[in-house]
């Protein structure tokens, strides 16, 4: 295996991450994946060798997932796969800061794919500005618009679910007919 070729294999992980976070399916994601890395190899005279493939493989992947979106849509079929419920949380959480984070993956997952991508490259992969927009094919303003409409939507529906917590319903007590919604303590 030549160099090019292993520089490619050890982006994998961070493929995956970002085409589950684009898809929420694990075996559409790992199609998506597969497709990127066979377009990639087979055209991997287009990359540049010296640079990181980083930025080159999610600019494809990026493009594979909207000729997908595009497909799907034409053919008026459900673009989005709702996680199972095994993919959610395998077990119940003993800390606070899982409850917290699975909170934000599935906000994260409930806002438009656009931002979705755009909140990714740049908040999670590390991207710049500059550089998502290239790859996700925007202009730079056009990115930080989706990121900024992005952030302020994960505040909405994290404040939402922060809200539904902070209520608990309390048994009625003798003499009571119905529950009582009291603050959590």
């Amino acid at each position: 295996m030549d160099e090019k070729q292993r520089a490619i294999l050890d982006e994998i992980p961070r493929l995956r991450r970002y085409a589950r976070s684009l898809l929420r399916d694990r075996d559409s994601a790992d199609d998506l994946v597969q497709d990127c890395l066979e377009r990639a190899l087979l055209r991997l005279d287009n990359w540049q060798t010296g640079e990181s493939p980083r930025k080159w493989l999610f600019t494809i992947m990026h493009h594979l997932f909207i000729d997908q979106m595009r497909k799907v849509n034409r053919r008026g079929e459900a673009s989005m796969l709702p996680l199972e419920a095994g993919e959610v949380q395998a077990s119940p959480a003993d800390q606070l800061e899982n409850v917290a984070a699975r909170e934000i993956i599935d906000a994260l997952q409930a806002i438009s794919p656009d931002r979705r991508a755009a909140l990714t490259m740049v908040a999670i992969e590390g991207f710049s500005y500059a550089e998502a927009a290239e790859m996700l094919g925007v202009p730079a303003g056009a990115l930080m618009s989706r990121i900024a409409r992005g952030r302020e939507e994960l505040r909405g529906l994290l404040e939402d679910n922060a809200r539904r917590r902070a209520i608990r319903i309390v048994e009625p007590g003798p003499g009571r007919t119905g529950p009582i919604r009291a603050p959590m303590a």
